[in-house]
C-alpha cells in the first residue's frame, strides 16, 4: 500500500477483521440444529429445507437481517448468537493491524452488512468498535454494500474522497459495487474463514489477511 495516497480506510467486519468461521458455523450448524429440533427434522434435513430460503435472499439486505430470519424461521436469532458469542474471534493479525492503523491519523471507518444487533453482540465479545472513528451498518441505509444505492447514501454521512480511500472486503459482489462507485484502492481478502482454503479474488488485488497491509 502507498499509504501516503490514503486518507480514509473503510473496512468490512466479517471475513476481513473477524473470522468468518463463526458465521459459517452459526448458519450451517447452529441454525439447522435448532430449526430441526423445532420442526422435527434432523440437522441434515433442516439444511436441505433451509438452503433455498438462504439462496433466495443472498446478497440482499434480508440475508443479513436477524429480524427477518427470526420471523422466517420462528427462532430467536439474537438469543442464539448471544449464547455462542464466545466463538467470535479476530482473524490472525487483524487486531494488531487496527492498533497500528489508529496511530496513522487516518480516518478509520467500519462498514458492515451485519445487523446492528449482530454488530453489538460481536463488539461485546471482542471490543471491535473502539478502533474506529465511525461504524456503520448498512441496515441504517436500507441497502447492502452490494447495492449501488448504498454508496451515495454512505457518502452523505461519511464525506470521503473516493480517490484517496482504501476499502477492504472479502466479498467479490461488494468489491465490484465499490469499484463501480469509484473507490480507487481496493483489496480482497482471500482467507476470510480460517478453517477454509483461500477464495478466488477475481480482478482484485488479493491479500491473505489484513495483516499484510500494516501501515
Amino acid at each position: 500500500m502507498e499509504w501516503a495516497e490514503i486518507d480514509s480506510v473503510l473496512l468490512d467486519m466479517d471475513g476481513t477483521l473477524l473470522d468468518l468461521r463463526f458465521d459459517n458455523w452459526f448458519w450451517s450448524s447452529v441454525i439447522p440444529q435448532h430449526y430441526g429440533e423445532a420442526n422435527g427434522l434432523s440437522p441434515e434435513e433442516a439444511r436441505v429445507r433451509l438452503a433455498p430460503l438462504f439462496t433466495r435472499v443472498a446478497h440482499t439486505l434480508p440475508w443479513y437481517c436477524i429480524d427477518y430470519w427470526s420471523r422466517e424461521l420462528d427462532l430467536d436469532i439474537r438469543a442464539l448468537k448471544r449464547a455462542v458469542r464466545s466463538h467470535v474471534k479476530f482473524l490472525p493479525g487483524a487486531q494488531r493491524f487496527l492498533e497500528k492503523l489508529r496511530l496513522t491519523g487516518k480516518r478509520v471507518v467500519l462498514v458492515t452488512n451485519s445487523h446492528p444487533a449482530t454488530l453489538a453482540i460481536k463488539d461485546a465479545q471482542v471490543a471491535l468498535t473502539r478502533y474506529f472513528d465511525a461504524c456503520y451498518s448498512t441496515h441504517t441505509f436500507g441497502a447492502p454494500k452490494e447495492d449501488a444505492a448504498f454508496w451515495p447514501r454512505l457518502l452523505v454521512e461519511e464525506a470521503f474522497d473516493v480517490r484517496r480511500t482504501l476499502f477492504v472486503d472479502d466479498s467479490l459482489p461488494v468489491l465490484e459495487s465499490a469499484l463501480r462507485f469509484g473507490i480507487a484502492h481496493l483489496r480482497a481478502v482471500r482467507r476470510p474463514d480460517s478453517a477454509q482454503p483461500p477464495n478466488a479474488t477475481g480482478p482484485f488485488i488479493a491479500i491473505d489477511g489484513i495483516a499484510e497491509l500494516y501501515p
